[in-house]
């Protein structure tokens, strides 16, 4: 029961400081996510650009070796595979790209999944 000093604002005071803590620590969390998220986002750019530029390097150099290694005999034949495996290369990277564009991202989920113990828990539901 409440006390005979304390007026009836006070328990709707408590509960409104409570609700504005939790939306605090909620928003909090939020903010983190995006920050984790968007620092795994830039390094997986980099790193991701940095070995395609030096696998493509990497490629066109071993065009090059095969190439001159067969210029007397083969030279055109050296220049179309490697061409060809070029391309291919690229169609599979472009494959990739997609397949990771299609996975669904894993932002917010730690926030959704607090949210709905927030709301389960003030259901009763255990």
């Amino acid at each position: 029961m409440t006390d005979a000093k304390e007026p009836v604002s006070g328990p709707l005071r408590r509960l409104g400081t409570s609700l504005l803590t939790l939306g605090r620590i909620r928003l909090e969390l939020l903010a983190i996510e995006v920050q984790e998220e968007k620092d795994r986002i830039a390094g997986l750019l980099l790193w991701a650009v940095l070995a395609a530029l030096l696998a493509g390097f990497g490629l066109l150099m071993l065009v090059v070796l095969v190439t001159v290694a067969l210029w007397d005999s083969y030279r055109l034949l050296a220049l179309g595979g490697g061409t060809v495996v070029l391309i291919a290369a690229a169609v599979f990277a472009v494959l990739k790209v997609k397949g990771l564009v299609a996975q669904p991202s894993t932002l917010f989920q730690s926030s959704i999944t607090e949210l709905r113990e927030d709301a389960d828990a003030l259901r009763g539901r255990p």
